[in-house]
């Protein structure tokens, strides 16, 4: 027959060992839940940053586009403005636009009213 402080010492045991156990599981159980938390923020990490990296190539891309395209359109409109210009043409060896100078002359001098008149020194 048991006595009754047997009884007590093995509801003791089992509840030391029970909790012992329970405590182990959930030690465990929180270890394996960073190891899994970890590795889903490494993963998360690195396809952000490949995701960054994209991002940054493409805004990149689109600055280098635009700035090549103003640069292309300057110089377009840069040679246009020549291209009309008489001076140039001479300049360049079209040697018949020597009249069409002369004629732009006279226009730029009487279009211009700030270039009939000159108030610089030695001016009488």
């Amino acid at each position: 027959m048991t006595v009754p402080s047997d009884w007590s010492n093995l509801t003791l045991h089992l509840q030391d060992s029970l909790t012992s156990a329970i405590g182990g599981f959930l030690k465990q159980w929180e270890w394996n839940i960073t190891q899994a938390e970890r590795t889903l923020d490494a993963r998360l990490a690195e396809e952000n940053f490949q995701n960054v990296i994209w991002y940054l190539v493409v805004m990149i891309g689109m600055f280098a586009f635009i700035v090549v395209a103003i640069l292309v359109s300057t110089v377009k409109s840069k040679r246009r403005e020549h291209s009309d210009d008489p001076y140039h043409k001479y300049i360049e060896g079209d040697w018949s636009t020597q009249p069409q100078i002369q004629a732009y002359n006279q226009t730029y001098i009487i279009s211009n009213s700030s270039a009939r008149t000159f108030d610089g020194p030695g001016s009488p």
